[in-house]
C-alpha cells in the first residue's frame, strides 16, 4: 500500500484562498498528494483502501480502520447499526483502535461482548481497546461519518495509560 499521488493537466491548481492547504497537497513539481492509501493492481487500476489520516499505527503495525479489518468485522455484529474506528493515543502502543458504535433499536451489547466478538475474528493487535457507545454517529449532510469530529472526542478522552480498555457513552 502507498499514498495515491497524481499529476496531469486535468488536476486543480490549488485550493481557493487556502495557500497552506495547497502547499500541503501539491508538492514536488506539481504532484498532488490525495491523502488516499491504495494499491496498484497489475492491470494498472488503483484500488483505494483508506485515507492516510485514518491509518492507526499500533505497536509498529499499520491498521486500516476501513479495509477488511476493524470496521467491517464490527459491522458484522448483529447488534451494531453504525461503527467508525479512529486512533486513540496510547502510552504503551503509540495508538490503539477506538470504536464508536451506534446500536440497532432494541438491541444491546456490552463492551466485553464487542471486544470478545473482535478477538474471535481478528488479530488481537487490531481489537479496539476503547468502545464508545453513541445513539448516533456525527454525519455530513450526505450521510458520511465525520471522523474528524470523532478524533476530537478521542482527544478529550486522553491517552490510555496501558493495555486496559475503556467503555464510554458520549
Amino acid at each position: 500500500m502507498g499514498e495515491v499521488v497524481l499529476r496531469g493537466g486535468c488536476l486543480m491548481l490549488g485550493y481557493l484562498k487556502d495557500e497552506v492547504g495547497t502547499k500541503k497537497a501539491i508538492r514536488d513539481d506539481g504532484w498532488f498528494y490525495t491523502g488516499d492509501v491504495g494499491v496498484m493492481h497489475p492491470d494498472g487500476y488503483i484500488e483505494i483502501r483508506d485515507r492516510s489520516k485514518d491509518i492507526i499505527i499500533s505497536g509498529g503495525e499499520n491498521l486500516s480502520s476501513v479495509e477488511v479489518e476493524v470496521e467491517s468485522i464490527l459491522y458484522s455484529h448483529p447488534s451494531i447499526n453504525e461503527v467508525a474506528v479512529v486512533a486513540r493515543a496510547d502510552e504503551f502502543w503509540g495508538e490503539t483502535p477506538c470504536a464508536f458504535i451506534s446500536l440497532k433499536d432494541e438491541k444491546y451489547a456490552s463492551e466485553a461482548e464487542i471486544i470478545g466478538w473482535c478477538r474471535e475474528r481478528m488479530p488481537h493487535f487490531m481489537v479496539p481497546k476503547t468502545v464508545v457507545f453513541r445513539s448516533e454517529l456525527p454525519k455530513t449532510s450526505t450521510g458520511k461519518v465525520q471522523k474528524h469530529v470523532l478524533r476530537e472526542m478521542v482527544k478529550k478522552l486522553g491517552s490510555m495509560g496501558g493495555v486496559q480498555g475503556r467503555v464510554s457513552r458520549m
